[in-house]
């Protein structure tokens, strides 16, 4: 953790701020230590703690009281996951003097409570002794939750995979050792099959970049103008065209709308998204409706409803995570977490919530987002 704080420089500090000025440096930004979001501790040149912040007394349910004053080893006898005491394993006072810290790791307080632990030395000189000791305490439970997303992401991904790579291989091997056994109708039975399932592992690949560049704020909008009433009346026709009975879809549009500067593409993938869900997990009448959002968000809203069963409200919240299944009628439970990701990447807002039918009610708001050029 490097201790040095940028900004405004305190007379005579030289530019920047050094550890052992820590507490009046915050204090001249306007901020304390029970400020910072992470747990801070700070050692004096004698090993005694000095400093004990409300995150650091949160991570290790001690008090500050309790703490200040003792010995490093008394007020954190920190263990390493072998049962090592950390402060004589890396004697951060008698150590070397080329040392400048201790990366972050995972180590254990009293009781088996499990923290993330970085350290800074700071020295008034180089390879003078250790004037200022920084600990930096972190729990561990956000990055418990991101381990355990990217192990249920990749065992979404294998199963999912593994279903269609399995049928294109079956059936390019037995189309390649046994071509000449099958007729043409047979042949170009297990070719569509193939297709399909290409298709199907292309859908999940396209979701899994979908993902990435939701979660790395990497997510490209391109800004065209865009009838939302025609898009819907799109996709409406195209479920249609795919055997869905015309009478089960009603489309109704209060006009006049906003001119609306989206992602076409995307907005597509958002109405492809919410149409397949409604048609695929509700039941009864599909109900689409757009119309000017009201102030004071100036946009275009839409509305898609069913007359199905609903979501339980115990899980109304989860509906726009990863892998959240409204039933068990196939797909990959990523697309209402894309579709949440394409909205708020538009600056837009979604919310789910019952039909007045008493299935599932979904609705997004786009703002307008004229182009800067057009302003």
């Amino acid at each position: 953790m490097d201790v040095r704080t940028r900004g405004p420089a305190l007379p005579g500090s030289g530019g920047s701020v050094s550890a052992a000025d820590w507490t009046p440096s915050l204090t001249a930004l306007g901020l304390e230590p029970d400020d910072l979001p992470d747990g801070l501790v700070v050692a004096d040149e004698h090993g005694r703690v000095i400093c004990f912040n409300a995150a650091a007394a949160r991570i290790t349910a001690l008090r500050p009281a309790q703490v200040v004053g003792l010995p490093l080893e008394r007020a954190l006898p920190l263990e390493d996951m072998d049962g090592r005491r950390w402060w004589a394993c890396t004697d951060p006072y008698g150590g070397l003097a080329t040392r400048v810290g201790q990366p972050e790791r995972n180590l254990l307080l009293p009781g088996g409570r499990e923290v993330l632990v970085s350290a800074r030395y700071i020295r008034r000189h180089r390879l003078g002794p250790v004037h200022r000791l920084v600990i930096s305490l972190r729990g561990t439970e956000a990055r418990r939750r991101t381990e355990r997303s990217h192990a249920e992401l990749i065992a979404t991904v294998a199963h999912e995979l593994r279903s269609p790579l399995t049928s294109v291989k079956g059936f390019t091997a037995t189309l390649l050792a046994k071509w000449e056994r099958f007729t043409d109708d047979q042949k170009r039975l297990m070719l569509e099959t193939v297709d399909a399932d290409a298709d199907r592992v292309t859908r999940l690949i396209a979701e899994l970049l979908d993902i990435s560049r939701i979660d790395s704020g990497r997510l490209e909008i391109h800004r065209q103008p865009v009838d939302m009433a025609a898009a819907v009346r799109r996709h409406v026709a195209a479920h249609v065209g795919a055997g869905e009975p015309e009478g089960r879809f009603v489309v109704r549009t209060a006009g006049p709308l906003p001119v609306l500067w989206a992602d076409p593409d995307k907005v597509d993938q958002v109405l492809g998204n919410l149409l397949e869900n409604a048609v695929r997990h509700g039941e009864g009448t599909v109900t689409i409706e757009v119309a000017a959002a009201h102030p004071p968000h100036e946009g275009t809203s839409v509305t898609v409803s069913d007359e199905g069963p609903g979501i339980p409200e115990e899980s109304m919240s989860r509906v726009f995570t990863r892998f959240w299944r409204g039933s068990k009628r196939g797909g990959t439970g990523l697309g209402l977490y894309i579709v949440k990701g394409i909205v708020e990447a538009h600056g837009g807002t979604i919310e789910v919530g019952r039909a007045p039918g008493g299935g599932a009610r979904f609705r997004f708001v786009l703002p307008v987002a004229a182009p800067a050029f057009l302003g």
